[in-house]
């Protein structure tokens, strides 16, 4: 399994844990019609890893 470092990365999946020393508040977001998602930032050493993958992307391995 890979570590993405450069600006630009992104990870995808159902579940995924951030750690990281300082969080910005909840920011609303508008998506899709009705549907609303929430933005946070992560700073200074800032982590993540799936823990669930999506049920609709296909496995290209």
């Amino acid at each position: 399994m890979g570590t993405y470092v450069k600006k630009g990365d992104r990870i995808k999946g159902e579940r995924i844990q951030c750690e990281a020393r300082k969080i910005s508040d909840p920011i609303p977001i508008p998506k899709s019609g009705r549907h609303k998602s929430q933005q946070i930032i992560l700073r200074n050493n800032a982590e993540c890893e799936i823990k669930k993958e999506p049920k609709h992307l296909a496995k290209n391995d």
